[in-house]
């Protein structure tokens, strides 16, 4: 994979915002990446939310399916799963000592206007409990349209910081 990735957009947090939207996303490439390390929300218990972009703004209607498998260590695995979701969302953050999230999310059909857009979701971090908890799956915006970019916010609060990168994957 050494040169294959290509780096589009980066930004990095350091004082609280509401949202980062990583946009570049066109016909160059067929799969997008999207790296975060270190997200760490405003709000203890909050969780860490995605949804596309149309035009630049993101797409708030609810035709958002996911499916994942919840990884914890204090308690049994467990699956969550929903459909007509006004976004995408996995794992909840803490504001404490080494509480945060790290993803990486890979992006298909995003620029194909004929096709719905989907996501596969690999995240770990610790939580507000703090448990270690990781989410593996996937979700789909279920409407054919071209998607630019992909916003990140957490459903309550800010977030405080992190570093998010979009990449490109070579054909």
């Amino acid at each position: 994979m050494a040169g294959s990735l290509i780096k589009i957009a980066e930004t990095t947090v350091t004082s609280a915002v509401a949202s980062v939207t990583l946009t570049g996303i066109d016909s160059t490439y067929d799969v997008y990446m999207v790296k975060a390390n270190d997200v760490v929300p405003s709000t203890d218990g909050a969780f860490l939310s995605y949804r596309f972009t149309v035009s630049g703004t993101a797409d708030s209607s609810a035709n958002y399916d996911h499916a994942y498998k919840i990884l914890r260590t204090d308690t049994t695995f467990s699956n969550n799963s929903n459909t007509n979701q006004t976004n995408l969302f996995e794992l909840t953050g803490g504001t404490g000592t080494g509480e945060a999230t790290q993803f990486i999310h890979y992006l298909f059909n995003f620029n194909n206007a004929s096709e719905y857009s989907f996501v596969t979701i690999e995240s770990t971090g610790f939580d507000n409990a703090p448990i270690l908890a990781g989410f593996q799956g996937g979700g789909v915006l279920t409407v054919a349209q071209a998607c630019d970019g992909y916003n990140i916010f957490y459903s309550t609060g800010d977030i405080a910081s992190g570093t998010f990168t979009l990449y490109g994957l070579k054909k």
